[in-house]
Order: C-alpha cells, then structure tokens, then sequence
C-alpha cells in the first residue's frame, strides 16, 4: 500500500474524519422523528424514501445553481459514477429493504441490510487494497452480533430464504454508496457527488410512488411540508454530506463500519423519545456494536511505529486510502 505524505493540516482532517462519519449517522439515526410523521399523514414508505432524496437533492442542486454552477459540470462518461451512488445503490437497497419488511420482519430487514459495511469491507479489500485484519473481521463479527440483538431478530425469529436473498441484496445495494462514491470523490467534489446521488435516485424511486397523491398530500398540509424538509435535510442531505466527505479521508472499510452505530442511535432514540422499552438484548447490542468501533479504530503496531518515525520528519505519513 503506498504512503501518503502531508502536512500537518492534512492529519488533523485526516482524524477528524471518523467524527465526520459518526455525526453523519447520528444524523440518520434520529430518522424516526420525521419519517414517523410523514407515515402517520399517509404516506407510504416507498413514497418517503422519494420524499427524501427530492428534498435534498432540488435543495442542494438549487444552492449550487445560485452560488457555485462549477460544481453541477460533470463529463457524460462519468454519469456512470452517480448512476451507481443513486440508482443502484440508493434506490436498490430502499427497494429491496422495503420488500423485504413485506416478506419478513422490521428486525430481520434492518439486520441485514447491516451485512452492508462487510459488503464494502470485502468489497474495498479487493477493489481498493485495503488491508483486511484479524481487528477487522473481529469488528464484523461483533457489529453483526450487535445489530440483531439491539432490532430484536432472536427474539421475532428466522426469515424465508426469498426474504433472506432480498434482504442481502438490500445490504448490498448499501454497500456499494461507499464503493461508487469513493470512485467518483477521486474526480469530483463531495457537493457534485451529494448532488447528483440524490438527483439520479429520485429519477429511479418515481415509478415506485403514487406521485399525484404523494404530492398532493405534502402541499396541503404544512405539518408534513415541514417534516419532508426536515427529513431531507436534516437526516439525508446533512449525513450524506459528512460521510462522502469523511470516506474521502479515511479506509472505504473503516468509514463504511461505523454506520453500525445508526441502530444504537435509533434505539436509545425510541426508548427516549417514544418510550419504547428497552430489553437486556439492546444493553448488549449496544455494548457489542460499541466493542466493534473502539477495536476497529485501535492503531494497529506498524502504523504506530511510522507515525512516531513521521513526527520526528516534521512530516506527517498516513498509510490509510484517501481519495485526494
């Protein structure tokens, strides 16, 4: 793997990037405060994943129309990239997700759309050279774990294998955000990618949705006009932001990993907010998934080493795949 060298500046946002990807998914944890809303006016869920990418997507795309038209200039070969960040990533995996709620449970669908982040870990090893550690498979393990104690899945039982093929298909679909937009962060900024993400998966979302009716119901009441803005840019728009621009400095793998910590947030979030009950499975789920993080962000031996070497340089050197 080659090394990277950069001034000082450069390591602080280098670790300042895991945050980066930790604010991001608190941001998509507290999703139930909108969607919750938007369902109890009507709307199906289909029709909010739609809502979402449309709010964030017109939203963004109209900023940089004002302010910076730079930014919407892509080459036509390169709509292959968004393609895949919006098409078959975003709207694969919220169709897939959704049918695989209709074939199962909300636990088993949430639970594997989690095998996500060992998609891209696999995925980023083979692609991008990532270095694939005994901490790392340690980390899958535990997230995994993690994740169907706190959504419940051994406690609501197995799936079908029909709902099990979805489901995986749904976390992969996930997955493959982090691969298409590391490929596309090589050439363009996060705003571009952001932009057109949203721009395509709206595009590809629109035969899926009743949109006379999904229209007429957010224009005639204010309530949901306001939640649809909020969820756009508060749990969409907001976290897609400071993820892409997080994977832009740091391992595809690693940041991909700690989205295992949106069903932590979702949890505490039910039990706070919706006085929910919380159950034995959750206080272990929660302790595994966060087990997962502090051994996946554990300096390994040989990294320790080259950062102290690199201190002495006056030069900071980072062994980690940023895109530049």
């Amino acid at each position: 793997m080659k090394e990277a060298i950069a001034p000082r500046g450069k390591e602080v946002q280098w670790k300042a990037a895991p945050a980066l990807v930790v604010a991001a998914v608190v941001c998509w944890g507290i999703i139930g405060l909108f969607s919750y809303a938007l369902k109890d006016a009507g709307l199906s869920a289909m029709q909010i994943a739609a809502l979402r990418c449309l709010a964030a997507g017109v939203t963004l795309g109209g900023v940089l129309l004002i302010r910076d038209p730079g930014k919407l200039r892509v080459r036509f070969r390169d709509l292959w990239m968004f393609v895949g960040t919006g098409v078959i990533s975003f709207a694969l995996f919220n169709v897939c997700y959704f049918l695989c709620m209709q074939q199962s449970t909300l636990a088993v669908s949430v639970t594997l759309l989690y095998t996500g982040p060992c998609f891209v870990m696999i995925l980023s090893c083979i692609l991008f050279h990532e270095r694939f550690t005994a901490g790392k498979g340690t980390a899958i393990l535990l997230s995994v774990l993690g994740c169907a104690l706190v959504t419940g899945l051994f406690s609501q039982g197995g799936c079908t294998g029909t709902a099990l093929l979805i489901g995986l298909c749904s976390g992969f679909g996930y997955a493959l955000y982090s691969i298409f937009g590391q490929v596309a962060l090589a050439k363009y900024h996060e705003l571009t990618v952001v932009t057109y993400t949203f721009l395509f998966a709206s595009l590809a979302l629109m035969p899926f949705v009743h949109l006379p009716q999904m229209l007429t119901v957010v224009l005639t009441h204010r309530a949901v006009l306001g939640n649809t803005l909020l969820l756009g840019l508060v749990s969409t728009l907001t976290p897609f932001l400071l993820y892409t621009k997080g994977l832009r400095h740091m391992e595809t793998g690693k940041a991909s990993m700690l989205t295992f910590v949106e069903p932590v947030v979702a949890t505490l979030l039910s039990c706070l907010v919706f006085r929910e009950a919380f159950h034995w499975n959750h206080a272990l789920g929660i302790a595994a998934i966060l087990a997962a993080m502090i051994i996946l962000n554990l300096p390994s031996p040989t990294k320790s080493a080259r950062c102290n070497l690199s201190v002495h340089k006056n030069v900071v050197v980072h062994t980690g795949n940023p895109v530049a």
